[in-house]
């Protein structure tokens, strides 16, 4: 959370490279500020599901100033194997959580004011991805295109001088661009993974969020 409030952080994205009906994908992965599941599964031959769930846990600051959230998702789409070992997959996401941040350090100078502000997110958009997919290792690239919306905007944090509610209600309505990268390397089964991202806001490149993300984690695949 750093020093501010942050009022969004992206989620590892699920880029299952499916390319086979029955095949089943499964991640578990995060960092030292989110935990996540993402699972993937070939319904047909060219039409797979996904889901996807975290929490997003910092520590709090020694000052107890912090935050947290929570997100769940799910997608449909399409699949096709291009070639020799290259797949395209494109998937339309819709997700649900929640966000909340306590500023305790605030209070001093806003005494009437607990300095806590919570909101409800809903976040919906599509997820086109391109990658090359062997035995032992695959490489993608991955694009989210989302709209992020609050409501449900509660507390009384001023932050800065500034109302954090009210600075929610300005901004309750985000389109989010969100390249990634994801590299897998082990056995047949099961692989490491290592994603690499970026949260490009665009319609308002100041937002309080996180604008990176990097996580580890374990993929298996079972065809």
């Amino acid at each position: 959370m750093g020093c501010n409030p942050k009022f969004y952080s992206p989620n590892t994205q699920n880029v299952p490279l499916i390319s086979e009906k029955g095949e089943t994908n499964l991640t578990l992965s995060g960092n030292g500020n989110q935990v996540e599941f993402q699972g993937a599964y070939g319904v047909t031959d060219a039409f797979a599901i996904q889901v996807n769930g975290g929490l997003f846990i910092p520590s709090d600051l020694d000052n107890g100033d912090g935050g947290s959230g929570k997100f769940i998702e799910f997608g449909g789409g399409y699949y096709t194997p291009v070639a020799n070992y290259f797949v395209f997959e494109t998937y339309g996401l819709i997700g649900f959580g929640g966000v909340e941040n306590h500023f305790p350090s605030t209070s001093g100078a806003n005494p009437s004011s607990q300095g806590d502000v919570s909101a409800n997110i809903f976040r919906f958009g599509i997820q086109p991805g391109f990658g090359y997919k062997s035995k032992y290792f695959s490489a993608a690239v991955s694009t989210r295109l989302v709209n992020l919306m609050y409501n449900n905007i509660e507390g009384d944090l001023i932050f800065d001088g500034e109302n954090q509610i009210d600075y929610l209600e300005n901004n309750k309505s985000n389109f989010l661009l969100e390249p990634a990268l994801t590299l897998r390397g082990g056995m047949e089964k099961l692989k490491l993974q290592l994603q690499i991202g970026y949260s490009l806001n665009l319609s308002n490149t100041d937002f309080r969020q996180d604008k990176t993300m990097l996580t580890l984690g374990l993929n298996f695949n079972f065809k």
